[in-house]
C-alpha cells in the first residue's frame, strides 16, 4: 500500500466497520452495547439515498424486539404489507401470504431507509464508545504480515487513519473494502434489470404490494402511503434500448399493464425521476481475511426478488455480533473467529439466492423473454407448501436471534 500521504490523525477503535448501511449500523449498535469501542465510517454525507430497499421484514422486527426497540419503531411513519399478490388479466393470485406466520409482526414493513439508519445511529450514539465519521471516503487498507490492521480513508481535510483489532466491510453491493481484499465472488446473471420511479397514489387503492404481469411485462407496486414506489422490470441489457425508444413509450407500456395509472402517468415527465437498478446476484467465496469480514451486500449482492437483503445483512450482523463480541473485547481476533461467522451464515444465503434464481427463471424469464402469461407455480397449488415461500421471504432460512 501506498503510505506517502499527509496523515491528519490516527485514531484506534477495538472494531472498524466501514459502511453505514443496515448491516453497518445495526452491527455498530450491538457491539457498542457491548461496551467495545467502534468506528462507522460512511462515505456519503447523510443516509438519504433514494430507491434503497425500505422493507423490514418480521425476522428483523424480533431483533429489534429483543433489543427494546421495535415499539419505538413501530411509531415512524410506516405502512404494511401483509401478501404478495400478482395481479394478471384473468386473475389475482397470491404467492406469500405473511397474516398465517407465528409472529408478532405477521408482515413486511414499509419504512424508508433513511428513517430506519438514523434510528439506530441515535440509539448507537447513546454510548460514548461509539464513533460515526460521514464523509469518509476509504481508500487503503493498511496490512501487516498479511493481517488488516485499520484503513486509510480521506475525507474531512485530509487523509486519516483508523487502527482496528477488526475491519468490517459493510458498504454493500458495489464494496470497496471487497476490491481491496482482493476477494473472488461466484456470480449469476439473472434475466432481469428494475427501473424505479414514484407515482401518486389514491387513499382508495389498495395497500401493500402487488405484482402486475401482462405479456411480456412485469410491474411491481409498493404502497409508500401517498405513493406508489414502482418497479419496472425489464429484460437483462435491454435499458438502452428503452432508453432510445423514449419516456412516451414507457410510460405507454405501464398504462398498458396498469390501466389506473393513467390518470397521473403524466407526472412522470424525466428520464431523471427513474433510478436503473442493473440487477445482479453473487457472493465471495470466502467472507474474510486476517483481520477482515465481510458481511450484507459486500459479501452476497442480493436480488431484489423478495426485498429480502436487509433481512440477511441485518441477520448477519447479529451473527457477528454474537460470535466476535467476547474476542473483541479481548482485543484479539482469531481467523478461525471470522471462520465461525461464515458457517452461520453461508448456508442459509445460498438457500436464499437458489430460491430468488428459481423465481427469476421460472415465472419472470419466460414473460420477459417470451412474451408468455403467468402461470402460477405449481408448488404454490400443494397446501403443505404454500407457505414455505411467506416463512422463506419474511423469517429467513433460520432464526437469528441476539444472544449478547
Amino acid at each position: 500500500m501506498n503510505n506517502n500521504h499527509d496523515i491528519v490523525d490516527i485514531q484506534t477503535t477495538d472494531c472498524c466497520i466501514v459502511g453505514g448501511g443496515p448491516a453497518g449500523v445495526v452491527l455498530s449498535l450491538l457491539l457498542a452495547r457491548q461496551g467495545i469501542a467502534v468506528t462507522l465510517l460512511e462515505a456519503h454525507k447523510d443516509f438519504d439515498r433514494d430507491f434503497r430497499g425500505d422493507s423490514i421484514h418480521p425476522s428483523v422486527m424480533q431483533i429489534m424486539e429483543e433489543l427494546n426497540l421495535s415499539d419505538r419503531i413501530l411509531q415512524l411513519p410506516h405502512t404494511k404489507m401483509h401478501r404478495l399478490s400478482v395481479k394478471t388479466p384473468q386473475d389475482t393470485v397470491t404467492l406469500a401470504d405473511f397474516s398465517h406466520l407465528k409472529t408478532r409482526y405477521p408482515y413486511i414493513m414499509m419504512l424508508p431507509q433513511v428513517r430506519f439508519l438514523e434510528f439506530i445511529i441515535q440509539e448507537a450514539q447513546k454510548y460514548p464508545n461509539f464513533h460515526l465519521v460521514m464523509g469518509a471516503n476509504v481508500q487503503e487498507l493498511m496490512e501487516e504480515n498479511g493481517v488488516v490492521q485499520g484503513v486509510r480513508y480521506r475525507g474531512q481535510g485530509g487523509w486519516h487513519e483508523v487502527r482496528a483489532t477488526l475491519t468490517v466491510g459493510a458498504d454493500g453491493r458495489h464494496s470497496k473494502l471487497r476490491q481491496l481484499g482482493g476477494f473472488t465472488s461466484i456470480e449469476t446473471s439473472p434475466p432481469m434489470d428494475v427501473l424505479w420511479f414514484r407515482l401518486p397514489r389514491q387513499p382508495e387503492e389498495f395497500a401493500g404490494g402487488m405484482g402486475r404481469f401482462g405479456a411480456g411485462k412485469i410491474v411491481v407496486m409498493l404502497d409508500r402511503g401517498e405513493e406508489w414506489q414502482l418497479g419496472y422490470v425489464i429484460p437483462k441489457g435491454g435499458y438502452q434500448k428503452l432508453r432510445a425508444a423514449g419516456l412516451a413509450e414507457l410510460k405507454n407500456s405501464l398504462v398498458e399493464v396498469v390501466p389506473e395509472l393513467n390518470n397521473r402517468i403524466g407526472t412522470l415527465q424525466d428520464w431523471s425521476q427513474i433510478a436503473f437498478l442493473s440487477v445482479e446476484s453473487s457472493r465471495v467465496k470466502r467472507w474474510y481475511r486476517p483481520g477482515l469480514l465481510l458481511i450484507g451486500d459486500a459479501a452476497h449482492v442480493m436480488s431484489p426478488v423478495g426485498g429480502v437483503g436487509i433481512n440477511y445483512a441485518i441477520q448477519d450482523a447479529v451473527v457477528a455480533a454474537n460470535l466476535l463480541s467476547q474476542t473483541l473485547k479481548n482485543h484479539h481476533v482469531e481467523i478461525s473467529d471470522l471462520v465461525k461467522v461464515q458457517q452461520h451464515r453461508d448456508l442459509p444465503t445460498r438457500i436464499i439466492q437458489a430460491f430468488q434464481t428459481l423465481i427469476q427463471k421460472q415465472i419472470f424469464a419466460p414473460i420477459l423473454t417470451e412474451n408468455q402469461t403467468f402461470q402460477p407455480p405449481f408448488l404454490l397449488r400443494l397446501p403443505i407448501l404454500r407457505d414455505l415461500p411467506a416463512r422463506l421471504i419474511a423469517l429467513g432460512v433460520f432464526p437469528v436471534h441476539v444472544q449478547i
